[in-house]
C-alpha cells in the first residue's frame, strides 16, 4: 500500500477544509478525508479529496463534484460507528467471560456503574442499557498536581447528555458481568467533546495500576501520528491489533445518540488493518507507536479501518499528560472520593 507524502496533503489540504463542511450537509455524506484516488479499484496515484457516504449509489457521483479547485474528488461507502457496547438489561444472555485484573493497566474493559434508558429509532426496543468500552491510559491532571485520571472517551465516560462528575465505574463493566460497587475503580471527572477530541477522564481509586498497557508494555510518552507508521492498540473486544496510519486528515460525522447527537469530529487519525482493528467495546484504546508513544485515542471504525484523536489536543483539553513509569510516587493519587 502507498501513502500520499506531506507535501501533496499540503496541496489538497486548504481545498478540503474549504468545502468539507458543505459536503458534510448533504445526504448519506459521513466523512471527508485526503487519500489516493482510486479508478475502477486501481490507484491513480494522485492526492484526491476522499469522500466517505453511508452507500455507495449512482446519485453519490452526481451531487459529489469530479473535482474541486483542481483536485479530483473520490466518493467512497463507509459505515463509520462508535465503537462503545451497548446491552439491553432484559436480555437474557449472560454477561460476556471478562477479564478481571487486580492491578489496573491500560487495555481493559471498563463501563459506568449506572444505566441508560435508551428509546427507538436509536435501539430496536425501549429500554435500560448498559454501556462498556475500554480503559487506554493514565495520565496526570496539570490543574491538580498528584491527581492521576483513566483515560476514556466522551461516549464511554459520559455516555449521555445526563452525566455528572462523581459517576461511578467499573471493572470488569456491567456488561462483563460487573457489581456496581465491589467492581468499583474510578470515578468521572472531566470530559470533553469538541473539535477533534472525544475524551474523559476518570480518577482512580484504591485499585493498584500501572503506567502500561496490557500487552504493549510501558508508556513512554506522546507523540505526533505520522503517515505510514506501525501502531497497536489494545481494546477489551478485539485484544490485540495492529495497523498502519493512512491519514491524520479525517473529518468524520459521527451519532453521539442518547441526547448528544450527530457531532463533527475533524483532523482524526485514521488506521488501515488488513483485519477488523476494532469493534464495539474498544473505544478508549490508545494507539501507541512502535516505540511505546501514544499517538491517538480509538475512537470509532469501519471494517478493516479505525479513527482516532490525535492524542496531542485530548490532553491539552482535559488539561493533562500521559502517565509514564518515571513519575515520582509523590504525584500519584488518593483513593477516589
Amino acid at each position: 500500500m502507498s501513502y500520499l507524502d506531506e507535501s501533496a496533503r499540503e496541496v489538497v489540504r486548504p481545498v478540503k477544509r474549504m468545502v468539507e463542511d458543505e459536503f458534510l450537509s448533504r445526504p448519506g455524506v459521513i466523512g471527508v478525508d485526503i487519500g489516493e484516488k482510486v479508478t475502477r479499484g486501481r490507484p491513480t496515484g494522485r492526492a484526491a479529496i476522499v469522500v466517505y457516504v453511508c452507500a455507495k449509489g449512482p446519485e453519490h457521483p452526481q451531487q459529489i463534484p469530479a473535482e474541486v479547485g483542481g483536485v479530483p474528488t473520490d466518493v467512497v461507502a463507509e459505515s463509520i460507528v462508535l465503537h462503545r457496547a451497548r446491552i439491553s438489561r432484559t436480555e437474557d444472555e449472560q454477561p460476556v467471560a471478562a477479564e478481571r485484573h487486580q492491578v489496573l493497566r491500560g487495555g481493559i474493559g471498563i463501563g459506568p456503574a449506572r444505566s441508560f434508558r435508551v428509546v427507538p429509532p436509536e435501539v430496536e426496543r425501549a429500554g435500560e442499557y448498559v454501556i462498556a468500552g475500554t480503559l487506554g491510559a493514565f495520565v496526570v491532571t496539570r490543574d491538580e498536581p498528584g491527581k492521576v485520571l483513566g483515560l476514556t472517551t466522551f461516549h464511554v465516560g459520559c455516555v449521555d447528555d445526563s452525566w455528572a462528575v462523581g459517576d461511578e465505574f467499573l471493572h470488569p463493566s456491567r456488561v462483563d458481568g460487573g457489581v456496581p460497587g465491589a467492581d468499583r475503580i474510578a470515578v468521572l471527572d472531566r470530559a470533553a467533546l469538541a473539535g477533534a477530541v472525544s475524551a474523559a477522564g476518570l480518577r482512580m481509586g484504591a485499585r493498584p495500576f500501572r503506567a502500561e498497557v496490557l500487552g504493549v508494555g510501558a508508556v513512554m510518552g506522546s507523540a505526533r501520528a505520522k503517515i505510514g507508521s506501525t501502531v497497536r492498540k489494545r481494546g477489551r473486544t478485539t485484544g490485540l491489533t495492529y495497523g498502519v496510519i493512512e491519514s491524520t486528515d479525517s473529518t468524520l460525522r459521527l451519532d453521539f445518540g442518547d441526547g448528544i447527537g450527530v457531532r463533527t469530529l475533524r483532523d482524526q487519525i485514521r488506521v488501515h488493518s488488513s483485519e477488523p482493528f476494532g469493534d464495539h467495546g474498544d473505544s478508549g484504546a490508545v494507539l501507541v507507536d512502535a516505540d511505546n508513544f501514544v499517538v491517538g485515542l480509538y475512537v470509532a471504525g469501519s471494517g478493516s479501518a479505525g479513527f482516532a484523536n490525535p492524542i496531542e489536543p485530548v490532553l491539552r483539553q482535559l488539561d493533562v499528560d500521559l502517565l509514564t513509569p518515571g513519575v515520582p510516587e509523590s504525584r500519584r493519587p488518593g483513593p477516589a472520593a
